[in-house]
């Protein structure tokens, strides 16, 4: 029994541990990403079905649940067995889904309204953006936080965070910021699909208007296309369109971003591969040989991996470290929400 148990003990570890260096070849490397993240990725895909159970069953945004559970578990970050599957899943995943949400888009869904509302949004979404950049020195961040945020609440919320920050230079904030958006737009964006048929209520537009502020101006796609259709079919069917309308801007900003800031760096710009991906699934959807239910599950696939990416971002995030960013991260958020709030209203008022 003695030899047996020393020989045991000195038997080798059978799993591949986070410290074994990858092995060439693509198969090869397939199979040793799979030994070392399917914990991690297992423990994210819990988060995000639990998430994705309590939003189904209380009208409430999934990713911000999967954001707040994931940041209870954040003591398994550090767990040697879980940390490889957890950088997987907010970096591999989270670019796949974005990738794949080219399938919730085609070409003649953006054509179908026009050259001027394509105008107005985009001056929308730019001018957001440049508000974000210049405002956030003033609140004492960093521009590029701006950047992030201003992007987020300009195109589509916390999927536009996610692919922002995909594109932005690593640095030791990143995550945490990125985080810090996407609960803050989330919030920010169940708040609006509340309050903002109110407002266009007391302003006394018409469906056609109120479907084009609320496309134009609240954060995430399932609270636009609520507030839309709370308020009539004509409302929530262009509020959809305009709403597609800055998704579609998407990878245009983040090729912006790659060419600017990779420039001005110094470095060697390169389109990133989940950036093509996105536009080749337009296209590919935009040719109408797609069959529904691929597109159909297409969407349903990029939004369960975007979930799972938040769990796993929220994981690698302690809750001291969100409180620890001050008000002056919130402030900012607000202020390019209203922002886009008034800029929109008035773009109503005196080109629609």
């Amino acid at each position: 029994m003695a030899n047996t148990s020393l020989a045991l003990e000195a038997a080798p570890a059978v799993d591949a541990g986070p410290d074994t260096p990858a092995p060439s070849g693509l198969i090869g490397r397939a199979v040793w990403i799979c030994k070392t993240s399917y914990r991690g990725v297992l423990l994210a895909l819990a988060v995000a079905a639990a998430a994705r159970f309590f939003a189904d069953h209380y009208s409430a945004p999934a990713m911000l649940f999967a954001l707040l559970f994931g940041i209870a578990f954040n003591f398994l970050s550090t767990d040697e067995r879980c940390a490889p599957g957890i950088e997987f899943a907010s970096k591999t995943l989270l670019r796949t889904g974005v990738a794949l949400l080219g399938f919730r888009l085609s070409l003649s869904e953006i054509a179908s309204l026009g050259a001027g509302s394509v105008v107005a949004v985009a001056g929308l979404l730019v001018a957001t953006i440049a508000f974000g950049i210049l405002f956030a020195p003033l609140v004492g961040r960093h521009w590029r936080f701006g950047l992030l945020t201003g992007g987020a609440v300009a195109i589509c919320g916390a999927s536009a965070a996610l692919a922002i920050s995909a594109v932005l230079p690593r640095r030791t904030e990143l995550e945490k910021d990125t985080l810090f958006t996407v609960m803050a737009v989330t919030t920010l964006s169940t708040i609006a699909m509340i309050t903002y048929p109110i407002v266009t209520a007391l302003l006394g537009f018409d469906d056609a208007q109120t479907g084009f502020l609320i496309g134009a101006t609240i954060h995430d796609v399932a609270q636009v296309v609520g507030a839309g259709y709370a308020v009539s079919d004509v409302a929530g069917n262009l509020a959809t369109l305009v709403k597609l309308e800055r998704v579609a801007m998407l990878p245009i900003v983040l090729l912006a971003i790659t060419l600017v800031i990779g420039k001005g760096e110094g470095k060697r710009v390169g389109l990133p591969l989940f950036l093509i991906g996105f536009v080749v699934c337009v296209l590919l959807n935009s040719t109408g040989l797609v069959p529904a239910v691929v597109q159909s599950n297409a969407s349903t696939l990029s939004t369960w991996l975007l979930t799972v990416a938040i769990a796993a971002l929220g994981i690698r995030t302690s809750l001291k470290a969100m409180v620890d960013l001050g008000p002056r991260h919130l402030i900012l958020v607000v202020a390019e929400t209203l922002f886009l709030l008034g800029a929109a209203i008035a773009v109503v008022h005196f080109a629609l």
